[in-house]
């Protein structure tokens, strides 16, 4: 058996069957049990460090034993590991035991009285191969039998519609708050100084060619004060940046090249500039934007601001 699972086949084959034993056993979510649990790389070092050395102790057995034999029984042996993998005593020996078949010499003792024109037959006895494999055919049955018909269990088609059921919330749920995902409907202002920080750098690397560094416009209108071609606010701005201005002479689509979560950040910094009035700044173009879900307690307190509740859109 040596010669055909020498050692360097026996021990990889035999971690590796440990090992899949041991991360089907364990579960360790997304992360393998090895890496999550340091324990059970101890283990999986141990049981390597086992095989290694029962190797070695086999080896050295062995060769103990050859300094004891005749020189007739080194022959003997030496005639047996030169042998056909399918005439070694170890092939011999599991095919009988799965198949327990008989000498040629011994069918006399298993012949039939039945004849029918000459022809008879043996009183073989069935496989235990295939014995086994009805057996186990018999009480997977049974096992199926009592789980889905009398317990209810769900089959693979239910299971499936299942899952599928829960991914469709699961994904639901992420688009609620994935920003990648981010859309009109969703968009928040955002205030946080490495919100705006990032909002910035994106602006003076897109955007300063048509509206100035400073938002006061060129090309483009001015992003400062409270007039508005579009519309104002979160909800308008993002909307003017990821689907652009007005066809024809407005801004160009940005959704190709910024991804929504960085158009956020861009309009909550444009928002920003809201009343910094920039030197020289572009004369006021479209109309004063009001912001309508605002709670109608501060449009009536301060009425003179009432423009300016409104944050600046993109033209």
């Amino acid at each position: 058996m040596k010669k055909f699972f020498p050692v360097y086949v026996r021990v990889p084959v035999l971690f590796a069957i440990f090992f899949m034993a041991v991360e089907f056993c364990i579960d360790s979510g997304d992360r393998p049990a090895f890496i999550k649990y340091p324990m059970v790389s101890v283990i999986l070092l141990l049981f390597l460090f086992v095989l290694i050395a029962m190797e070695m102790v086999l080896k050295a057995t062995n060769n103990i034993l050859n300094t004891l034999l005749t020189e007739e029984q080194r022959k003997q042996k030496e005639i047996e590991e030169n042998q056909p993998f399918t005439e070694s005593a170890f092939y011999k020996g599991i095919m009988q035991k799965l198949t327990r078949s008989r000498k040629m010499e011994e069918e006399g003792e298993l012949m039939m009285d039945h004849d029918y024109d000459g022809i008879k037959e043996l009183d073989n006895v069935l496989p235990p191969w295939w014995v086994y494999l009805f057996y186990a055919c018999i009480a997977f049955a049974f096992i199926y039998l009592i789980k889905f018909h009398v317990l209810g269990h769900d089959d693979q088609k239910a299971e499936y519609e299942k899952e599928m059921a829960e991914a469709k919330i699961a994904v639901e749920e992420y688009k609620k708050t994935a920003p990648d995902l981010m859309d009109k409907e969703k968009v928040t202002l955002l205030t946080d100084g490495a919100s705006l920080a990032a909002g910035k750098a994106i602006f003076e690397t897109n955007c300063v060619a048509c509206h100035r560094a400073d938002g006061g416009g060129g090309i483009g209108p001015n992003l400062t004060d409270d007039h508005w071609i579009l519309g104002g606010g979160i909800k308008n701005v993002f909307n003017t940046i990821m689907e652009g201005g007005r066809d024809g002479k407005g801004m160009v689509s940005w959704k190709p090249i910024i991804k929504p979560s960085d158009i956020q950040k861009v309009a909550s910094y444009v928002l920003s500039l809201q009343g910094t009035n920039p030197k020289d700044g572009k004369a006021a173009e479209g109309d004063v934007w009001k912001d309508d879900s605002a709670p109608a307690s501060d449009a009536a307190a301060k009425p003179a601001d009432s423009a300016k509740v409104a944050t600046v859109a993109l033209k």
